[in-house]
């Protein structure tokens, strides 16, 4: 057998190829690389990974040329909502390709969208079934929206026209409420929107005293940017955050996993504070239907008592000569007890007093003369003991009719 040049080699790969392999093919493959290029073209790197997702079993390279690039595009975005991405899973019809410089790469001639989606939505579900397992799905939902929920903290990028029609929305609401709103700036598109959000919903939690909800926000942009929505690791800190979080993203498709588990889900920027201040409206509304009915209701006790008062009026003449004659009758029962009480204190304390009256009669020494005792004194003192007395001690002698005076010898 002759010797080969290796472009002898190569341009015997690519007939080979070209009888072996004329048609097209459908292949499933998930994008690890794409690079649209300045000329219009696309170019991608197609893998297949284990069960494990760890590790490749096969690599390939595609191209997808100008006019097909253009077509397929649209259609795709047009029809899943999304753009072509690394990480994502698709269904490409490809022709099998050889060139002696490039080497083997495959030529993209058409997309599957029902694919992708089917694969987005089996990735959607697992999340959402992963959360149910986890029992955060419905955590936010039992929080409960402040009756004025006038402080607002808002996570949005700062160039988001969302951003800026929710913020004049609320300034310029018809009522007249007053609303305290502050931007925690994150990204809205992109790779790092889940970084983003995540580490703006931390700021808001170590402020939360300082919050009554919280608001997702992003308004505009394409919807084909919305699949960083369906994130686990944002639907965890969304479902487990302390303050009620409502969701604007700014689309009419099926929620994303935000969404479902969020507090409160609306479709835009716009819509979010309209529903902020329908509940201030809300409770405004009954703050001001008690108002009327707590008035209807002073008004009328006050009418009811004019009336009683004016009944009791009528009736107050009859009713004082009821209640003087009864004051009388019970002053004059008061007036008879105390009467005769004075009365028997004073009989008791009379006949005490006639007791001690004659008692002391009784022991008046004038009255003991008389019935033949005598009272010898010394100088002016009763004598009591005869040993008391000495020789030659004066002595005065009383009667009861007169007194002599005596020396003892």
């Amino acid at each position: 057998m002759d010797n080969l040049t290796l472009l002898d080699l190569n341009r015997l790969v690519r007939s080979t190829l070209q009888s072996v392999m004329p048609d097209a093919y459908w292949v499933q493959a998930e994008i690890s690389s794409i690079s649209p290029s300045s000329q219009g073209h696309c170019y991608l790197e197609l893998v297949q990974k284990d069960a494990a997702g760890r590790n490749f079993l096969a690599k390939a390279k595609a191209n997808i040329w100008r006019g097909t690039w253009l077509r397929l595009k649209t259609g795709f975005e047009d029809q899943t909502g999304e753009t072509l991405k690394v990480g994502m899973k698709v269904l490409l019809q490809v022709t099998v390709t050889f060139h002696e410089v490039y080497g083997y790469s495959l030529v993209v001639q058409d997309i599957d969208p029902a694919y992708t989606l089917g694969d987005m939505a089996r990735r959607r579900r697992e999340i959402l079934e992963l959360l149910e397992k986890d029992g955060v799905i419905r955590l936010n939902k039992e929080l409960e929206i402040p009756a004025l929920p006038n402080r607002i903290a808002v996570i949005s990028s700062a160039t988001a026209a969302g951003w800026g029609d929710f913020r004049d929305q609320l300034a310029k609401n018809i009522y007249g409420f007053r609303f305290y709103v502050e931007l925690f700036a994150a990204a809205m598109q992109g790779d790092d929107v889940e970084r983003s959000v995540i580490s703006a919903m931390d700021a808001v939690a170590e402020r939360r005293d300082e919050f009554d909800v919280v608001v997702i926000i992003r308004g505009g942009g394409a919807v084909s940017e919305l699949s960083c929505f369906d994130s686990y690791g944002l639907a965890v800190n969304i479902a487990n955050f302390p303050l009620p979080v409502i969701t604007g993203i700014g689309h009419e498709r099926d929620d994303t996993v935000a969404d479902v588990v969020a507090h409160t889900k609306v479709k835009t920027p716009t819509a979010a504070a309209e529903f902020i201040i329908g509940k201030v409206f809300d409770t405004a509304s009954e703050l001001e239907d008690l108002t009327r009915r707590m008035s209807d209701a002073i008004s009328e006790r006050m009418n009811s008592e004019k009336v009683r008062i004016e009944r009791l009026s009528q009736k107050l003449p009859s009713l004082f000569a009821v209640l003087k004659a009864r004051q009388e009758q019970i002053l004059e029962t008061i007036w008879l007890r105390s009467v005769n009480g004075v009365r028997n204190v004073l009989t008791a304390r009379t006949h005490k007093l006639e007791i001690i009256d004659k008692t002391l009669a009784a022991a008046d020494p004038s009255v003991i003369l008389k019935r033949g005792y005598s009272l010898t004194k010394q100088n002016g003192r009763a004598v009591r003991s005869a040993s008391d007395l000495r020789k030659g001690d004066r002595l005065t002698t009383v009667f009861a009719d007169g007194s002599v005076e005596s020396e003892i010898i």
